[in-house]
């Protein structure tokens, strides 16, 4: 019988410098791929989540045009239904020609399938993808399994761990 995991142990943590490389890895594979001459109108950072790796896309590409999209799945570690609380500016997404939309994370893909649906021809963009979700997106950069919990900067805070065995 195998033990029973602890929570982290199926984690995958991520430090800043790490959302960092990862987000400009995502911007050079974007390079070049948008429908006008290769540009991008538009970077829409869906959020909280995606606002961190949007920001450092659009400086990577260049875009100055950045806005966001509020959409709620999740209460702490709970999800539930996907809705959106705060949509970007009507005029500048149209059904998504030309824009960007960035987030950190596809997990069961449900919040980019409701996205998708208001901007069918926006191009979708994450930092890391699950397998359940990755329909939904053109392009990322980490495939992380199913079960694995990812443990963003900006959620974690750096503190003392009891190692597994004594206390010195």
């Amino acid at each position: 019988m195998s033990p029973e995991r602890l929570p982290h142990e199926k984690g995958f943590h991520i430090s800043w410098d790490q959302i960092h490389r990862d987000s400009r890895a995502l911007a050079w594979r974007l390079d070049g791929r948008g429908p006008d001459d290769g540009q991008w109108r538009a970077v829409v950072g869906i959020t909280r989540g995606g606002l961190v790796p949007a920001m450092i896309v659009s400086r990577e590409l260049d875009v100055r045009i950045v806005d966001t999209i509020s959409v709620r799945s999740y209460n702490h570690q709970s999800r539930g239904e996907a809705v959106v609380t705060k949509a970007p500016q009507a005029d500048l997404m149209g059904d998504g020609t030309g824009i960007l939309i960035v987030d950190d994370l596809v997990d069961s893909g449900k919040t980019l399938e409701l996205v998708r649906s208001l901007y069918p021809k926006a191009h979708f963009a994450t930092v890391y993808a699950k397998p359940s979700g990755r329909p939904q997106v053109d392009t990322y950069i980490t495939e992380v399994s199913q079960d694995t919990w990812i443990f963003f900067p900006w959620d974690m805070a750096l503190q003392y761990v009891q190692p597994y065995r004594g206390t010195d």
